[in-house]
C-alpha cells in the first residue's frame, strides 16, 4: 500500500491519539493483571501471640516477630496483608479475614482449628485440675476434632480457594507443647502432657487431610519443635506465664526458628505454581 503525505499524517495522528488516550489496542495492553501477594490468615499461632512487639490489630496481637511478618519483611517486593487474629476460629477466618484475597493472590498461610476445639479451655482445665478432669476434657476436644472440625475446615478452605483460585495455600499445623518425660510445668503431670501432645497429633492429622483434599500444602512443625517444648533445655513454647494469654504459645524463637523455616521451605512453590 502506498501512503500519501495526507494519509501518513492521518495515521500518525491516529497512533498518537491511541497512545495518549489509552484506547484501542494500547488500552488493552495497559490493563495490568491483579497484583500478586501474600495473605496471612489464622489464629494466635499465625498472629504471633507470645512473640511480643505487637503492632496494630488491638486484641488480635499481631507481632512483628511472627513467622508471617518475618517472611514478608524478607520479601519486600510482595504485597502483604496480615489478617490473622488471636483467638480466631476457622469460622472467624471465614467471616472476617478473607477480605484481601483476590484472583491475583499467589500465596496464603493459615493456622486454624485449635480454637474451634476449645483448646484454651482445655489448657485451663488441665492447668487447674487433676488428671481425670484433664483427660476427660481432652477426650471431648478430640471428639470435636474428629467429628465436627473437618466440615468446618472444608467450608473455610473452600472459601479461600474460591476467592484466590491461583494461590498456593500453606496450612501450618501445631507443635507438641511439651518435651517428653519432663515434669517442670506447674500442674502438668506426665499423663496430662502425653495426652495433650497426642491431641495435637489428632488435630494436625485432620488439618493435613482436609488441606490435601483442597489441593493445599500442609506444614508439620512438630519435628522442628521436637527438642524445644515446655520443660526442654531450650524451650520455644511459653509455659504458664504472664500475661496468661501468652501461655503455651510460641516464643520469638518458636516463630523464627520453628514456624518461619517450615513456611519458607514451602512458600517458594508458589513461584513455581504461578510462574513468578
Amino acid at each position: 500500500m502506498t501512503f500519501t503525505p495526507r494519509r501518513s499524517l492521518r495515521l500518525t495522528m491516529l497512533l498518537s491519539a491511541l497512545l495518549l488516550t489509552g484506547s484501542g489496542v494500547a488500552a488493552a495492553q495497559a490493563v495490568a493483571p491483579p497484583q500478586g501477594g501474600y495473605v496471612a490468615l489464622g489464629d494466635s499461632y499465625s498472629s504471633g501471640l507470645g512473640a511480643g512487639d505487637y503492632r496494630g490489630g488491638g486484641s488480635c496481637r499481631r507481632s512483628a516477630r511472627s513467622y508471617a511478618q518475618l517472611w514478608a519483611a524478607a520479601h519486600p517486593a510482595r504485597r502483604f496483608d496480615f489478617t490473622a487474629c488471636s483467638g480466631a476460629t476457622s469460622r472467624d477466618v471465614l467471616t472476617s479475614q478473607l477480605g484481601p484475597l483476590n484472583e491475583g493472590t499467589d500465596l496464603v498461610s493459615i493456622t486454624a482449628g485449635a480454637n474451634d476445639a476449645g483448646f484454651a479451655d482445655v489448657m485451663t482445665v488441665c492447668s487447674l485440675n487433676g488428671d481425670d478432669a484433664c483427660l476427660s476434657r481432652v477426650a471431648q476436644a478430640r471428639t470435636y476434632i474428629e467429628k465436627t472440625l473437618p466440615a468446618a475446615l472444608d467450608t473455610t478452605y473452600g472459601a479461600i480457594r474460591k476467592k484466590s483460585p491461583k494461590a498456593h495455600v500453606v496450612v501450618l499445623g501445631y507443635p507438641h507443647l511439651f518435651a517428653p518425660h519432663r515434669t517442670c510445668a506447674r500442674g502438668m503431670t506426665e499423663p496430662k502432657q502425653a495426652t495433650l501432645n497426642a491431641a495435637v497429633d489428632v488435630i494436625n492429622r485432620v488439618m493435613s487431610q482436609r488441606a490435601a483434599q483442597h489441593g493445599f500444602t500442609f506444614g508439620d512443625v512438630t519435628r522442628r519443635f521436637a527438642e524445644h517444648g515446655v520443660c526442654s533445655t531450650s524451650p520455644w513454647i511459653h509455659p504458664l506465664t504472664l500475661p496468661v494469654s501468652e501461655s503455651y504459645h510460641p516464643t520469638t524463637d518458636g516463630q523464627e526458628h520453628g514456624y518461619l523455616p517450615e513456611f519458607t521451605g514451602l512458600a517458594p512453590r508458589a513461584g513455581a505454581h504461578r510462574g513468578v
